[in-house]
């Protein structure tokens, strides 16, 4: 109903920003809500920022005041500022769209590694 596809990760030494980019297509204008998550290996999946199709953003405190999570809406677009940038970011971010097409769904892009490094 919906694919996401990521791009924007890399390498990036602490302190320096990176802009992940998700470009959604399909059902688009099911979508509710849609958020970044990241995973590190051997750690839980987080939620890391989201927003709603109301505009409402959340953020995990770890994040705050570093990372912008914003839409193009005329682009099918989301992304997310990362700023300051510490090697704890360091995980695998992912994607995620939630909405309602008949049913209620969820995707995931293929996500793209962020790796904060010296």
């Amino acid at each position: 109903q919906v694919q996401l596809v990521e791009s924007g990760g890399g390498l990036v030494q602490p302190g320096g920003s990176l802009r992940l980019s998700c470009a959604a297509s399909g059902s688009i204008f099911s979508i509710n809500t849609m958020g970044w998550y990241r995973q590190a290996p051997g750690k839980q999946r987080e939620l890391v920022a989201s927003i709603t199709s109301g505009g409402s953003t959340k953020y995990a405190d770890s994040v705050k005041g570093r990372f912008t999570i914003s839409t193009d809406f005329a682009k099918n677009m989301v992304y997310l500022q990362m700023n300051s940038l510490k090697p704890e970011d360091t995980a695998v971010y992912y994607c995620n769209a939630k909405g309602t097409w008949g049913h209620e769904y969820e995707s995931w892009g293929q996500g793209t590694q962020v790796t904060v490094s010296s």
